[in-house]
């Protein structure tokens, strides 16, 4: 059965219990053949979604990866804010 047109939420999850079904029942969504339940829901979501991107509406765009700068930005907030509380606990033991 051919997927819904539709950009809701509604119509979205429908598209993907249906793909998800036909994997259930056939082992294959549309051409491909996911090796793991995992996988072929993760494809359901990226086909249902891109449906719902090509009829129109208010669909969500395609996920971006983080770009090389944001990353980079994060590890050094997280290795900034492990150093301050090392800092803190020698200043402690050192004072004493």
């Amino acid at each position: 059965m051919p997927l819904k047109k539709g950009s809701s939420r509604s119509t979205v999850s429908g598209n993907i219990k249906e793909l998800m079904h036909d994997y259930g029942r056939k082992g294959k969504i549309g051409t491909s053949h996911p090796p793991s339940k995992k996988k072929a829901q993760k494809q359901a979501v990226a086909i249902a979604m891109s449906k719902a991107r090509e009829s129109g509406g208010g669909a969500a765009k395609k996920r971006k990866s983080s770009s090389t700068k944001t990353r980079k930005t994060a590890s050094r907030s997280k290795s900034s804010s492990a150093k301050s509380t090392r800092r803190s606990t020698s200043r402690r033991s050192s004072s004493k």
